[in-house]
């Protein structure tokens, strides 16, 4: 009985800190969600047309942050029941969405140096992109991309590289001659590029951070779960 009294203590102020940390990790999975719906919906034109192969972490992250909304309610009530077994299956839960994030985030930020102008003549696809997005630039290294693509000959350098759209004329641009003074010089492989490594680094270090906080988590379960089973703790 006195070994009980004194280990109530400990077992409450584990459950507090873990239903605290449980709160928390529910609110990381909307993060975790927002972050993998935002980064679909963002870079998803940039991935598209820079890659064959385009990154799976915006998947991974909007399934791993739905699952860990239902889990932190699991976590919450497995702790509230202090049940060891239930308190056991949510640390084995916090460490396979901890490796989860591990890959996400090592698939963001490996696939950011990965990046190559493999559709790079996709002319429908940059020209839309160039539009939508605003981007300030011409081609993919620059302006005379265009000049070598079978699209030039019959339409001439796309509207979309025009820095003045009232004064840049069809005619213009299938004039190799005034073209130039007409469009931008910057190629848009550049801007796509670093617009991708800046904002895969962001996704790839929430990621990081959120994963390793999983490690708090399944050290509290696993600890309260331990104590609870040792002392034959029965919750009231």
């Amino acid at each position: 009985d006195s070994s009980r009294r004194r280990t109530k203590p400990v077992i409450t102020c584990l459950k507090t800190l873990l239903i605290v940390y449980s709160f928390v990790f529910w609110i990381t999975g909307a993060i975790l969600l927002a972050v993998g719906v935002w980064g679909k919906l963002m870079l998803g034109p940039y991935i598209s047309l820079i890659a064959d192969n385009s990154t799976n972490a915006p998947y991974v992250l909007i399934g791993t942050g739905t699952v860990i909304i239902v889990f932190g309610l699991f976590g919450c009530f497995a702790t509230c029941r202090g049940s060891p077994w239930m308190l056991k299956l949510y640390a084995m839960f916090l460490s396979l969405v901890f490796l989860a994030e591990l890959v996400a985030g090592i698939s963001g930020f490996v696939f950011r140096h990965e990046v190559t102008p493999e559709r790079s003549y996709a002319v429908n696809g940059w020209d839309h992109l160039c539009i939508s997005l605003r981007l300030r630039c011409c081609g993919v290294y620059n302006y005379t991309s265009w000049l070598a693509s079978v699209y030039y000959p019959s339409n001439g350098i796309p509207a979309s590289c025009c820095f003045n759209s009232s004064d840049c004329t069809i005619e213009d641009l299938r004039n190799a001659t005034i073209a130039p003074s007409k469009v931008f010089h910057q190629g848009c492989y550049e801007l796509v590029t670093s617009f991708m490594e800046t904002n895969m680094a962001i996704i790839a270090g929430v990621t990081f951070g959120i994963a390793f906080s999983q490690s708090i988590g399944m050290l509290l379960a696993c600890c309260l779960s331990r104590i609870i089973t040792a002392n034959q703790y029965e919750m009231v």
